[in-house]
C-alpha cells in the first residue's frame, strides 16, 4: 500500500499548502519571502549545476535514437496531447487550470526517479542517467520557450523578456555550479544530506511564497470543488496516453527491451523540482500558485503509476530469467 500513499516530499509539499492556506505571509513579511524565493530558486539551480557529472551527459551521445526519441516524447508528445485535450474539452477545466496543465506538458523528465524505476524494472541505467540529465539541462531553455508559444504570455513582457529572466535566474547559477564542480563536488558528494535540504527546502519556500500570494487574492474561491476530480482525471488521460504510446511505440521500433524501459520512464515523467522554480519565475503572484496544482497532482500520480510498472517489468524479467536455459543448474558429469 505505500506505493499508493504520498511520498514525504509531497506530503511536505501539502503541508506548506496548507501553512500557506492558514498562516499566509502578508506585508514587509510576503516581500521578504519573496525575495527569499528567488534566492533559494538561484541556489537551487546552482546546486542543480554542481551536481552534474559531464561524462554522463556527453556519453549519452552512444544512443542518440533512444535520447532524441525520450526527449520528443518530453517536448513534443506531451505538449501536442495537452493542446489535444484542451481542444476537445475547452470547458472541462477553468482556463487557469488549463494553463497548468499545459506548463505540466512543457516541463523536464525527472532525474532521480526515472534513473529509480529504470533500475527497479531491469532497464538500461546508463541510458536513463544520460537520458535524464540531458532533459533537464535542455529544460532550463526549452520549457520558457514552449510556455511563451503554447500559453502565448506576452502580456506580462515580451518572449524575450521571460527568456532572458530564465537565463539570469536559473542557467547562470547552474552553468557557474557546473563551471565550479571540479572545485566544489567531493564536498557537495560528502554532504548529500545538506545538499538535500537545501534543494527540497528552496522548493518549499517557493511553493510557501506562491501559495501565500495566491491565498491573498482568494485561491480557494477561483474554482469550483469539482474541479479537482476533473484535474486528476485530466491528469490521468494525459499521463496514460503518454505510457501507451512511449510502450508500443518502443516495441514498434524493436527497441531492445532495456531501451524499451528507460523510454517509458524517462519519456513519461515530468519534474516537480523544475516545474516549481520555473513556474515562480514565469508566473508572478497568485497565478504560479494555480499553475503549480496540476504539476503537484501529476507529480504524485506519475510515482504511483510508474511504481507499478516499474515492478511487473521486474517480475516479466525474473520470468524470462528462470526459463533461459543457460540458467538451468548444470548436469553435465554429474556422478563423476
Amino acid at each position: 500500500m505505500k506505493r499508493f500513499l504520498p511520498d514525504r516530499f509531497t506530503q511536505l509539499l501539502i503541508g506548506t499548502v496548507l501553512l500557506a492556506t492558514l498562516l499566509p505571509a502578508t506585508g514587509r513579511f510576503e516581500g521578504f519571502m519573496h525575495v527569499a524565493s528567488n534566492v533559494a530558486i538561484s541556489l537551487l539551480f546552482f546546486l542543480h549545476g554542481a551536481k552534474l557529472s559531464r561524462e554522463a551527459a556527453i556519453s549519452g551521445l552512444k544512443q542518440p535514437k533512444l535520447h532524441l526519441l525520450t526527449l520528443a516524447s518530453t517536448f513534443i508528445l506531451f505538449p501536442l496531447l495537452g493542446l489535444a485535450l484542451k481542444a476537445a474539452a475547452p470547458d472541462l477545466l477553468t482556463p487557469q487550470l488549463w494553463m497548468g496543465v499545459l506548463f505540466v506538458c512543457t516541463l523536464s523528465s525527472t532525474v532521480q526517479s526515472s534513473i529509480g524505476f529504470t533500475s527497479i524494472a531491469r532497464g538500461n541505467v546508463p541510458a536513463a542517467i544520460c537520458g535524464a540529465t540531458a532533459s533537464n539541462l535542455l529544460g532550463i531553455l526549452v520549457t520558457p520557450l514552449l510556455v511563451t508559444l503554447l500559453l502565448h504570455r506576452h502580456h506580462e513582457g515580451s518572449g524575450l523578456s521571460q527568456v532572458l529572466s530564465i537565463l539570469l535566474q536559473l542557467l547562470l547559477p547552474f552553468v557557474l555550479g557546473n563551471l565550479l564542480r571540479p572545485w566544489i563536488g567531493d564536498w557537495i558528494n560528502r554532504h548529500k544530506v545538506i545538499v538535500n535540504v537545501v534543494d527540497r527546502g528552496g522548493i518549499l519556500l517557493s511553493v510557501y511564497a506562491a501559495f501565500s500570494a495566491a491565498v491573498a487574492q482568494g485561491i480557494w474561491h477561483l474554482f469550483p470543488p469539482g474541479q479537482l476530480a476533473l484535474l486528476l482525471l485530466v491528469n490521468a488521460v494525459l499521463l496514460g496516453a503518454v505510457l501507451l504510446i512511449t510502450t508500443y511505440g518502443a516495441r514498434a521500433l524493436k527497441m531492445p527491451r532495456g531501451d524499451e524501459i528507460v523510454l517509458v520512464f524517462c519519456g513519461s515523467k515530468k519534474s516537480l523540482a523544475s516545474g516549481i522554480p520555473i513556474a515562480s519565475v514565469l508566473f508572478a503572484g497568485s497565478g504560479a500558485a494555480i499553475v503549480l496544482l496540476p504539476i503537484m497532482l501529476f507529480h504524485q500520480m506519475q510515482l504511483m503509476l510508474c511504481a507499478v510498472l516499474a515492478r511487473r517489468y521486474a517480475e516479466q524479467h525474473e520470468r524470462q530469467e528462470q526459463t533461459r536455459p543457460d540458467t538451468a543448474p548444470a548436469v553435465t558429469g554429474a556422478g563423476r
